[in-house]
């Protein structure tokens, strides 16, 4: 008998929502890129108009992903589901028809927020419903089920944008959110809420939403991006760009000072004392750092100077989504055996050697010649990086705050990308010509050696990695 078979009819329904609205917002992360040069031709604004609109959905995400475990927590998995499901589906749908760049970034801020939402719901939403060793089956379930997004995003995207418009690239959302709604209406088990069988004490501090840390957190990031996504246009001596970054980092460090403060902190500093976990999360700021800047930088690229179609560059960089599908799950287990150092050494060094090679990138464009051998390096060091990384992070503390430690290296790598993308006008000068796009793969192949350096200079190999820390990770995809 299968494992699968053991599950409940309402088991299987809970990890079918899980997966369909978690799809949801892994889709439109993977969407995205292969359609930012068909947006700027229309609405106008270059590149700055594709950095606010990947940095956007990030902002908000990367700044509500804590406090939004609270707040399914408080207020329920399913009703936070419902919510973030249909704020999702009205905000992809504003995006779809927004008639300026303005009002596009106004969608995809609201995006964010309601992405934030979506995913820790629904891992939550597993955990109160599977137990014991069906609860990591099930998590690993939904992980190899919700790469699908990283596959059919571009694809979808691409074709979405060559067959029709841009516009429907986020139109495509609306079919998992209704079949999410669909599958809501079945559940047959009350709504789970921390104040349930729980003591007066209990609930009071499980329910807990801090919003004062959030929006400190989303000002204080907001600011800083503001500043290095402008900065190319006005000028580091514009008000505006130093008063933005400036402010920003004050109002970032009080964010930093109220943790370190706080009886319940929305960030507890306390896990940084732990060694790998402390040096993990170094290792992923600058590892998905270099993820997010090098997927926006090689898809916009190839459709604006390569002359590529939006499908044909959302499939150049397929063989970094096989790669991982394929090896990520091995690479885990052999981490499993001997430590995650070595992977975390070596992973991301072999991604910088496979942006290095995209430095032969040249005019004419050559696709088979000149990208395909540095995209094949690229994801064989992903999928060498990725499990053993998410080990090493949550190995490190105790399996009773494995959750909010997930959820810690989850923002960690949202902001990454947040950050890079905000300062790739710094880094190629402006405009992602021939001469900036080689400055992008070289800054990306930087990152990336300082998170190889990081890995090996501060990961310790502190025995096996416990039964379901391996491959089951999202950092990825989102």
């Amino acid at each position: 008998m299968s494992r699968s078979a053991t599950r409940t009819p309402q088991q299987r329904l809970i990890l079918a929502i899980a997966i369909t609205a978690s799809f949801v917002a892994f889709l439109d992360s993977s969407v995205v890129n292969v359609a930012l040069p068909a947006i700027v031709k229309q609405l106008g604004g270059g590149l700055t108009t594709q950095q606010w609109t990947v940095d956007a959905y990030l902002l908000t995400l990367g700044s509500l992903i804590l406090v939004a475990g609270s707040v399914s927590d408080a207020f329920g998995r399913q009703r936070v589901l419902r919510i973030g499901l249909i704020l999702f589906g009205i905000a992809s749908l504003a995006t779809a028809a927004a008639p300026t760049a303005g009002v596009l970034i106004a969608a995809r801020l609201l995006q964010g927020v309601a992405g934030a939402m979506l995913v820790p719901s629904s891992l939550a939403l597993i955990a109160s419903t599977f137990d014991g060793a069906e609860r990591g089956r099930a998590i690993g379930t939904w992980t190899a089920a919700t790469s699908g997004a990283m596959i059919a995003g571009p694809l979808l995207g691409g074709l979405a944008v060559d067959l029709a418009s841009w516009r429907w690239a986020f139109v495509i959302n609306v079919l998992p959110i209704a079949a999410a709604m669909y599958l809501l209406t079945r559940v047959e088990a009350g709504d789970v809420r921390s104040d349930n069988a729980r003591s007066d004490n209990a609930r009071s501090d499980n329910a807990h939403v801090d919003l004062v840390s959030a929006a400190l957190c989303a000002l204080g990031l907001g600011g800083a991006v503001f500043a290095l996504i402008e900065q190319p246009n006005l000028g580091w001596g514009d008000p505006a760009v130093w008063g933005a970054g400036l402010g920003g980092a004050a109002v970032f460090g009080a964010f930093v000072w109220r943790q370190a403060r706080i009886a319940r902190p929305m960030l507890p500093l306390g896990l940084f004392a732990a060694r790998n976990f402390a040096w993990g999360n170094i290792s992923t700021l600058l590892v998905y750092g270099a993820l997010g800047l090098n997927g926006f930088v090689v898809s916009v690229y190839l459709q604006e100077r390569a002359g590529l179609t939006a499908t044909a560059a959302g499939l150049s960089t397929m063989p970094i989504t096989v790669a991982l599908i394929v090896l990520s799950s091995r690479a885990g287990v052999l981490a499993g055996r001997i430590g995650p150092r070595l992977f975390m050494t070596l992973g991301p060094l072999a991604m910088a050697g496979g942006a290095l090679l995209m430095l032969t990138v040249s005019e004419p464009f050559n696709y088979w010649t000149q990208l395909l051998p540095g995209v094949m390096l690229f994801g064989v060091g992903v999928a060498a990086t990725v499990s053993p990384l998410t080990a090493a992070v949550l190995g490190a503390v105790d399996s009773a705050r494995s959750g909010i430690a997930s959820a810690v290296n989850n923002a960690v790598a949202r902001v990454a990308g947040l950050v890079t993308v905000a300062a790739l006008g710094a880094v190629v000068g402006g405009q992602l010509d021939l001469a900036g796009f080689h400055r992008a793969v070289a800054f990306t192949a930087v990152l990336l050696a300082l998170g190889g350096v990081a890995s090996w200079v501060g990961i310790r190999n502190v025995g096996s990695v416990p039964e379901g820390r391996g491959p089951g990770n999202s950092l990825v995809r989102e």
